[in-house]
């Protein structure tokens, strides 16, 4: 095996980060999520100027829904 011909008594698994959710979601020094809002990327003639203002400002996850993201950023 090759635990064994580099001197190693087990090799155990790497956790992965999700590609997906490296792109979307960055943790704060607190520990937050911080996202993106979504709907900023086509079309905008036809959006509301109010809808089209509050999406420019990032938003943080809610509580509940931290520790998923959080289970695919092992390694942030």
């Amino acid at each position: 095996m090759v635990a064994e011909r580099y001197g190693l008594k087990e090799m155990k698994n790497k956790m992965k980060t999700h590609s997906g959710a490296k792109k979307r979601f960055k943790l704060t020094k607190s520990g937050r999520v911080k996202y993106s809002r979504v709907n900023r990327r086509h079309r905008l003639t036809q959006k509301d100027t109010k809808r089209k203002r509050i999406n420019r400002v990032a938003s943080y996850l809610e509580k509940g829904d931290e520790n998923l993201v959080k289970s695919l950023l092992p390694n942030k």
